[in-house]
């Protein structure tokens, strides 16, 4: 469980490509101060888990459905990434609960100055685009954002100059791929209004506003 607050940048230090996985080798300082074998550090925002480490870099293994969900099968060496430790418990919950499992990718289609902050657009798919609410929570590349505006086919979130300057989005050129995590809360929802399934087809639960109502919600 993550914040989606960036602890630090690091860099691609080598990739060892498999059939279908990846294996990163990820120089960073911060995040080793206290790592340990089979520790979770979100990448990106990809939950990775920690199989090698040094003083200098850790290693870890990105399985086939996490190379097609994300964009970390397009890293090269020397990519720059978003770092975050898993959440230590009793400490200040910045950002919101993040998983460190994407939804999928989008494209940043613009940058937009706007007095000191930048508005980012995201063009995603129409099932991530469902999840994500104005002035809700949603996660690019592992970093907590607040949705500023969203319609059928992208959304966008503001950037403050101290977001901007140690992340890698603010270097983010138009074109870029973007790992998003909507926010865990609204796919629960969904799933409590849709608990049945006939010949795989959602079906609603009964539980509306009615129902909620009658039995003192």
């Amino acid at each position: 469980m993550f914040t989606g607050i960036i602890e630090e940048v690091g860099h691609i230090a080598a990739i060892k490509n498999g059939t279908a996985s990846v294996r990163l080798t990820i120089a960073a300082e911060k995040v080793l101060r206290d790592v340990n074998i089979g520790d979770s550090i979100a990448v990106n925002g990809t939950c990775l888990t920690v199989t090698q480490y040094t003083d200098k870099s850790f290693s870890a293994d990105v399985m086939p459905e996490s190379v097609r969900k994300t964009s970390l099968s397009e890293l090269k060496t020397g990519s720059l990434v978003n770092l975050e430790r898993a959440l230590q418990v009793g400490a200040r919950l910045g950002g919101h609960i993040v998983s460190g499992h994407i939804d999928g990718t989008g494209k940043l289609i613009s940058k937009k100055p706007e007095d000191n902050a930048i508005i980012v657009a995201i063009s995603a798919a129409k099932d991530i685009l469902k999840y994500i609410v104005k002035k809700g929570s949603v996660t690019v590349d592992g970093i907590s954002l607040t949705v500023v505006d969203v319609d059928s086919s992208k959304f966008s979130v503001s950037l403050i100059p101290h977001t901007a300057s140690i992340t890698t989005i603010g270097q983010k050129s138009t074109g870029a791929s973007v790992n998003i995590e909507t926010d865990i809360l609204g796919k629960y929802v969904e799933k409590l209004l849709f608990l049945r399934e006939t010949e795989g087809t959602p079906q609603p639960s009964g539980i509306d506003i009615n129902f909620l109502s009658k039995n003192g919600f």
